[in-house]
């Protein structure tokens, strides 16, 4: 885990589920899943587009990097985790299970996500993937 994540999960735990600094106004969740290899634990703290009070959609955007982060190939092998959302005051664990969009549903969602956070649409042109999973995390 980078000293960057551990901050922002540091942050996100001190203040309810809701980080500042980089994330300062940002919807975060802190992502658990368990690793597709090691059977480990990971935690990665993820910008989220909520919908509802039961799903939440994330985005394996990497930064626009060439390949999915390590997060997403966990969630492929281990579609039953954890996430934990804050409020600003209390934060709660919340189990849910993954779901990988595609085709018009993927696009539509990645374009609301693009268009509350133009830095996704940046990711989007800037990567080589033929395009950046979309995740729904549906509360089960």
């Amino acid at each position: 885990m980078s000293s960057f994540n551990d901050q922002v999960i540091a942050d996100f735990n001190q203040n309810g589920g809701k980080p500042g600094g980089h994330f300062e106004g940002a919807p975060v969740l802190l992502l658990h899943s368990i690793g597709a290899k090691s059977g480990a634990e990971r935690t990665q703290p993820l910008m989220f587009l909520p919908e509802g009070k039961d799903t939440w959609f994330v985005f394996a955007s990497f930064g626009g990097g060439p390949k999915n982060p390590a997060w997403y190939h966990n969630i492929l092998a281990h579609p039953d985790l954890d996430i934990s959302v804050g409020d600003g005051k209390t934060i709660s664990r919340v189990p849910v299970h993954a779901r990988v969009l595609a085709g018009a549903e993927r696009d539509a969602t990645y374009a609301k996500q693009a268009a509350l956070f133009p830095q996704f649409a940046g990711y989007e042109e800037k990567t080589t993937r033929e395009t950046i999973p979309v995740i729904e995390l549906t509360a089960r």
